[in-house]
């Protein structure tokens, strides 16, 4: 994958399928330290000792249509190529961390890409999930919140075209404004 956003959906797909109902996604860029951090917490049903010992490897997955599961064991080698890390921590019916490090100007970091159609994809889910994006450049922060968004559209559906539509510009617009106020 040669987006950041494309492992960041893998992931929370896996969240999804264990049945979260929020998902917080973290983007930490932080220049003076040359440190690029990407944190995914769920609050689905967590994992126990056996599979969390397996998940990084390519060829376990839990599912039943196929026999490997590269998502997590990419998203790690990613990490790795950077002279980055990658850990998970999970606890049964309490949810998963995963928790990627990247050095932010090393050559093999791949890009964010485009996070707000990712963040859509979420959005438009056929499962009621919640989906809380932070993304801190420096001392610079934006924050999407679906929890909010529903809050002020007073039933009208996230699904909505004019809505999904707000949300994608909403979250492109505020990174772009992150990203000026970091020059």
């Amino acid at each position: 994958m040669n987006e950041l956003s494309l492992h960041i959906l893998d992931i929370v797909q896996n969240s999804i399928r264990a049945n979260a109902s929020l998902v917080q996604i973290i983007v930490n860029e932080q220049k003076a330290s040359n440190i690029y951090t990407v944190t995914i917490i769920d609050n689905g049903h967590g994992m126990n000792a056996q599979t969390l010992s397996n998940v990084s490897d390519p060829f376990y997955t839990s599912r039943k249509t196929r026999k490997v599961g590269m998502g997590v064991s990419l998203y790690k080698m990613a990490c790795e190529l950077t002279e980055g890390s990658f850990t998970i921590e999970s606890e049964e019916n309490v949810g998963t961390k995963v928790i990627a490090a990247f050095t932010n100007d090393h050559i093999d970091r791949a890009p964010l890409g485009e996070i707000e159609e990712t963040l859509c994809i979420l959005v438009l889910n056929d499962k009621d999930i919640d989906v809380l994006y932070k993304h801190t450049i420096d001392t610079s922060e934006y924050v999407f919140d679906t929890r909010e968004v529903k809050q002020v559209l007073e039933g009208i559906p996230l699904n909505n075209y004019e809505v999904i539509m707000w949300i994608k510009n909403n979250i492109k617009d505020g990174i772009n404004t992150l990203e000026e106020e970091r020059k």
